[in-house]
């Protein structure tokens, strides 16, 4: 079992259903998956940057990445439906619990002046996004494995059913929320 599913089962479970009054251990918010998206906007010029792009998201999640297309052409931006322009990962289980640990204790502190997370990123939902702005933050990139820097968002999808509750399970694993 991962040490942050531990930390969850055992302290932040019963926090959480004292703090909302709950009387099961089910109806405490979880984190149910974490998405990655990255997209490479100079991929329609370079194709070798996507291939860069999947390599660094695979050493940063230890999954193979999928490639997404563009849904409809869009003349604006030189684009036409089915070009690669991103890839992205889904996480779940172990691997998920895995990952958010190096996230908030590898990387983040990582991040140059860091002064806390937005806690405008929840949608409404119960679910968080988080931009990153590039890749190295992550030890398991190295400068020599990437062209240059790429950014991609985290997206913490979780079982609450409103932001309040997403915050205090979010906030009780680790992240350094600042009210914005």
């Amino acid at each position: 079992m991962a040490r942050l599913e531990e930390i969850y089962k055992k302290d932040i479970v019963p926090r959480l259903m004292e703090k909302f009054n709950y009387g099961n251990p089910m109806q405490v918010a979880r984190v149910e998956k974490i998405h990655l998206n990255m997209g490479v906007g100079s991929a329609k010029k370079d194709p070798k940057s996507l291939d860069v792009a999947k390599k660094s998201l695979a050493l940063i999640t230890g999954q193979q990445p999928v490639v997404t297309r563009a849904k409809r052409s869009i003349a604006g931006f030189s684009l036409r439906e089915g070009m690669r322009i991103g890839c992205m990962v889904t996480l779940r289980g172990e691997r998920m619990y895995e990952f958010l640990d190096r996230l908030l204790n590898l990387a983040i502190p990582r991040i140059r002046d860091f002064r806390g997370v937005s806690d405008t990123g929840f949608d409404g939902r119960g679910n968080f996004t988080l931009g990153l702005r590039e890749q190295f933050i992550f030890p398991e990139v190295g400068y020599e494995d990437v062209d240059g820097i790429q950014g991609f968002s985290v997206t913490i999808v979780t079982t609450a059913k409103k932001d309040e509750e997403a915050k205090e399970l979010l906030a009780s694993l680790g992240i350094p929320f600042v009210s914005s």
